[in-house]
């Protein structure tokens, strides 16, 4: 399987808009006492987090299939996990 730059490329775009928002959900869901609000930034938290994982996984198989030291597979499978790392707050941010 070749890497596709264009399509890995897309995928790190992604990741970062997916990144920024979910800092987004996480300094609302601080912030408001809404209750309704707490319960959809919940639920998108939880859809996001499950997309960027999927986009982790799509990039541990591509950089298995790559011999190259540096390329973009491995930039968006260091980005995937990170944003993943980053973002674990839904066993402790949600259950204050």
């Amino acid at each position: 399987m070749k890497e596709s730059q264009s399509l890995t490329n897309n995928l790190l775009i992604e990741v970062d808009v997916l990144t920024n928002r979910l800092r987004n959900i996480k300094q609302s869901f601080k912030t408001t006492h809404n209750k309704a609000l707490k319960e959809r930034l919940f639920f998108e938290n939880k859809t996001i987090f499950k997309r960027v994982n999927e986009i982790c996984k799509i990039a541990e198989l591509l950089n298995k299939k790559n011999n190259e030291k540096i390329n973009f597979s491995k930039l968006l499978l260091e980005t995937s996990k990170r944003t993943l790392n980053e973002n674990k707050f839904e066993n402790n941010l949600f259950f204050l």
